[in-house]
């Protein structure tokens, strides 16, 4: 039998996202051609984005990370805080939170 290539280099398991780097999991290497593409690239998303430091609104750092599902601390300031599944903030949680906003400053004016 011939050789096999490698799927990816020493580059190809990094990924830069807001100018952090951090290791790529690699489901959609290892999945190869099975599932579909566009099955991969969500779960190519969902796997960057749990895996990424977020931006911690107590400390000012790139600190927080995920510890379970819906559950996310900080590693310098030692908060913790509930948000989504594979993102800090979801969707919902950012416009209920800028409806909030809005009623309290029609409120207060």
């Amino acid at each position: 039998m011939t050789k096999r290539t490698k799927k990816a280099g020493i580059v190809g398991k990094y990924v830069e996202v807001l100018g952090l780097k951090i290791t790529r999991f690699n489901f959609f290497l290892d999945a190869g051609t099975r599932y579909g593409a566009s099955l991969r690239k969500q779960i190519k998303k969902m796997e960057v984005s749990q895996h990424s430091k977020f931006f911690c609104e107590f400390c000012g750092k790139y600190a927080v990370k995920r510890k379970a599902v819906g559950i996310w601390g900080c590693k310098d300031c030692g908060k913790v805080k509930a948000g989504g599944a594979y993102t800090l903030n979801t969707a919902s949680a950012v416009t209920v939170r800028s409806t909030i906003r809005r009623l309290r400053e029609q409120t207060e004016s």
